[in-house]
């Protein structure tokens, strides 16, 4: 049985990634989910596989050298999904050391402790072992508007933000591993991901919760800032592939070919809300425009992001399989059923949870 070990597992991308393993591969592998559970780590997100007997969940921080050293010393692991990461600009901003970290510091940890489990006496690695880097689109900068440019594996880092400039750094401390060690490892860099169980800080859910709420719906800027979307589970799908059929040392790109303004997501939301609510739902005579309130802009807010997919799908198959309206669909719909998933997390009940089931362990 293959051996996985998932850090951030708990976490938006993380959560539905060991869901979709389980869907495809049940009983076949075994993972091990490693998250330090901090503000968007909700273990509710995993509450239908966590009995699982090729399941394992340990609180430990990536950053901690010892505990993630203990996890390989204890387990014969396969395969290392690097999840774990801060990832919201607005939060990089105010504290960016935080981001620093965990995005650089934790990742160095974690291929100390691969390399140090992988490594043979002669310098090479044991076979079959594969580490997966997951990052960002952001790390290459911003696109002109109105232009036909892409990001491409080959485009130079640019970062903006702290954020963005943590994870360049993480990703060039993955690649110097690969140069100078030959360790076996990808990176994938994605564009802007949404689907269930994402946290309500980032723009999706957020639009989805505070319409439903008639709060007001905050817009950076002219909102004409354009993003790349692509539905989770079609990076969760992405990720298997890379991690089976990507050449190892290589870099791909994971786009949806689903390039929106800001502002269009949000009319799209608000007519897909509409449609979906049923008739007689007071909610209906609120989920208007007359929510959309312009804000000043974020700093350092770069314009538009747009990914080519052209090598994962030439060198693995992989492409986007849900267009941008169908996944707003089944989006909105996953959070019809799990209203109580969002009130949970709006209120911070759901990280309660970890001590109901664990015991504070």
């Amino acid at each position: 049985m293959r051996t996985y070990l998932v850090t951030g597992g708990a976490g938006f991308i993380g959560s539905n990634y060991i869901h979709y393993m389980f869907g495809k591969y049940d009983n076949a592998i075994r993972i091990i989910n490693v998250d330090a559970l901090t503000y968007a780590g909700n273990l509710a997100n995993l509450k239908d596989i966590e009995n699982r007997e090729n399941y394992t969940f340990i609180r430990a921080d990536i950053c901690d050298r010892e505990a993630i050293a203990k996890i390989f010393r204890g387990n014969d692991i396969d395969r290392v999904v690097h999840f774990a990461a801060e990832t919201h600009v607005d939060r990089s901003i105010r504290t960016p050391e935080v981001f620093v970290q965990t995005n650089v510091l934790g990742t160095a940890v974690m291929l100390n402790c691969a390399k140090a489990a992988w490594e043979l006496p002669d310098g090479s690695f044991k076979p079959g072992k594969k580490f997966l880097h997951v990052s960002t689109d952001e790390v290459y900068g911003s696109l002109p508007e109105d232009d036909n440019a892409f990001f491409y594996e080959t485009t130079p880092y640019d970062p903006h933000s702290p954020y963005s400039a943590s994870k360049a750094s993480s990703d060039m401390l993955v690649r110097s591993y690969m140069d100078t060690y030959h360790f076996p490892a990808n990176i994938t860099n994605c564009s802007n991901n949404y689907g269930p169980y994402q946290f309500p800080e980032k723009l999706i859910p957020l639009i989805i919760n505070n319409a439903l709420q008639g709060r007001k719906l905050p817009v950076y800027g002219d909102g004409k800032n354009v993003r790349d979307w692509l539905y989770v589970e079609d990076h969760a799908k992405a990720i298997d592939m890379v991690q089976e059929q990507g050449r190892l040392f290589e870099t791909y790109n994971i786009g949806g070919h689903n390039e929106k303004q800001n502002i269009e997501i949000i009319h799209i939301i608000l007519e897909t809300l509409q449609e979906m609510l049923p008739e007689g739902d007071p909610r209906k005579a609120y989920v208007n425009e007359g929510l959309i309130t312009y804000v000043e802009d974020r700093k350092g807010h770069d314009r538009r992001y747009a990914i080519a997919p052209d090598k994962i799908k030439a060198e693995i198959g992989w492409e986007p399989e849900t267009r941008f309206r169908d996944g707003i669909r089944k989006t909105i719909r996953w959070f019809f059923e799990n209203e109580e998933w969002m009130e949970n997390v709006t209120s911070g009940d759901y990280q309660k949870y970890y001590e109901e089931m664990y015991g504070g362990r």
